[in-house]
């Protein structure tokens, strides 16, 4: 039996052989015929006959119809979860504000509940008494301080100065003054 070589020229195939000598069948699938790259031709012209036309395989496509079918499955449940999940941040947004709503209520309770036990401590009342009202215990000599004179001119000093008219309140004071009588001029006969 003649070997055989392989279209790359790599070498004899080797057949195995199974029980009696003959050949065991193969284990690779039969996918049709094999296409053996044609040779290609010189401007020239072709040293060993004529060489055979050239066919291109067909290419596949781009997409198939499953990976279309894919995409648009995954486009339709992106489209369908959207909605919810941005209702879910918004509750998240609602809840977080709502506790911190709490948070600062309960601060202010705690601020109260404080400011109730103060006034609830007697002492406490007696200073509040005193600053507010100028309230005195029985036997107490209340004090009170009387300012001098002298004591309003230096406050009086003290003030800021009043704000100069703005320029356009002048002048309609002076056309207003301009247009006045005066008081003592003689009415003409």
């Amino acid at each position: 039996m003649a070997e055989r070589r392989t279209p790359s020229g790599q070498g004899p195939t080797r057949r195995r052989t199974g029980a009696g000598g003959r050949p065991a069948p193969s284990r690779t699938r039969n996918t049709g015929p094999i296409r053996v790259p044609s040779a290609r031709r010189t401007p020239g012209g072709s040293s060993g006959g004529a060489a055979a036309q050239r066919t291109d395989a067909p290419r596949p496509r781009a997409l198939t119809g499953r990976a279309t079918v894919l995409i648009a499955l995954v486009v339709v449940l992106a489209l369908a979860y959207t909605y919810p999940l941005r209702v879910y941040l918004e509750q998240e947004s609602q809840i977080a504000e709502m506790e911190a709503a709490v948070a600062a209520k309960k601060a202010q309770i705690a601020a109260s509940e404080k400011q109730l036990a103060k006034w609830k401590d007697p002492e406490y009342l007696r200073i509040q008494a005193l600053e507010r009202f100028s309230y005195v215990r029985p036997g107490e000599t209340p004090l009170l301080v009387v300012p001098n004179e002298g004591d309003e001119a230096a406050a009086a000093e003290q003030t800021p100065a009043a704000a100069p008219d703005r320029w356009y309140d002048t002048l309609w004071s002076s056309v207003q003054a301009a247009n006045a009588e005066p008081a003592h001029a003689k009415p003409q006969d």
